[in-house]
């Protein structure tokens, strides 16, 4: 099994590989140090990867790790309305299986129905991409300003991803005192 990553500025586990992107990167590429993309505090870095991680692991294009998920939606935007099931679930967004047809970059207002005694999470969004996988979902308000969904993927995350959990712990604490700071207006 390979390492964790941590990242330089915020001493984090669990950095995940990216796809180079400036001339820097690639250069640095060609002897084995390869960027980096931190899910606690967004930092991009650059590191070795031998030792950390098998040459032949896809490279991670998320920013954050999804969460399989099974729970009903119903979006609406404009004058259309739909129905669907969440399949996986990101602080960042989600992947939805739905008949409806839907177009990238139109925006919807999702009701995600997290448990049947609570009213839905609602969240806006706008479509990423359509593949046969889903409809690929990605949020306009991180995850962290929205204290049911962050809750939600807090308390399913421990059987998925012990590193999604510990980024959403570090996030959900971020967050929280953040707002403790500022008074509500």
């Amino acid at each position: 099994m390979s390492r964790q990553v941590i990242c330089p500025e915020c001493r984090q586990g669990g950095a995940l590989r990216s796809q180079p992107q400036s001339p820097r990167e690639h250069v640095a590429s060609w002897v084995w140090i390869v960027p980096f993309h931190c899910q606690h505090c967004s930092h991009r870095f650059l590191a070795c990867s031998l030792g950390k991680e098998s040459f032949n692991r896809l490279i991670e294009r998320r920013e954050h790790l999804r969460i399989p998920v099974r729970l009903c939606l119903s979006f609406s935007g404009g004058k259309m309305r739909g129905e669907g099931i969440v399949m996986g679930l990101s602080l960042s967004g989600c992947i939805i299986k739905s008949d409806t047809p839907v177009h990238v970059d139109d925006i919807f207002y999702l009701e995600i129905a997290a448990a049947e005694d609570e009213s839905p999470i609602e969240v806006a969004a706008m479509v990423r991409s359509i593949s046969a996988r889903g409809i690929a979902f990605k949020f306009l308000r991180k995850a962290q300003q929205n204290k049911r969904l962050l809750s939600f993927i807090q308390s399913h995350a421990g059987s998925s991803s012990s590193v999604l959990s510990k980024a959403v712990e570090t996030t959900a604490t971020a967050a929280l005192s953040r707002d403790e700071g500022v008074p509500s207006g």
